[in-house]
């Protein structure tokens, strides 16, 4: 079974530390994101941009807005797909990733959501 797993930050705590800080924190990812890949049940893993573009059909017409849209502070920064037996497999595998492995990352928010795919197709 295939889950989405979604990690946040909330962007105020972020924006408001300083650049050597945050930096400082980013070099402890990296051995984390080694354990979570050695898993050998990450699909895909990727970094998001805070700058979004929100498509909605209202009034029979496809709205456009520019964001990043930050509703209460939270920005989605990963995303990652992984393979696991069920819900429980993926917590264990989704708790290796740095967003809750890195003490830091409890003063920015970071947290991760799991959500089970129901329906998966690749295009390669």
């Amino acid at each position: 079974m295939k889950f989405l797993c979604l990690g946040y930050l909330d962007s105020t705590q972020m924006d408001g530390r300083p650049k050597e800080e945050i930096e400082a924190v980013m070099q402890k990812c990296p051995p984390h994101l080694e354990q979570l890949y050695n898993s050998g049940q990450v699909i895909l893993d990727a970094g998001l941009s805070p700058k979004t573009r929100r498509l909605r059909r209202a009034n029979g017409a496809i709205q456009e807005m520019e964001g990043p849209f930050a509703e209460a502070g939270e920005t989605i920064g990963s995303a990652f797909l992984i393979e696991a037996r069920d819900m429980e497999e993926a917590a264990r595998i989704a708790s290796l990733h740095p967003a809750v492995q890195v003490d830091a990352g409890e003063l920015f928010g970071w947290r991760i959501e799991i959500h089970p795919v129901h329906y998966f197709k690749s295009t390669e």
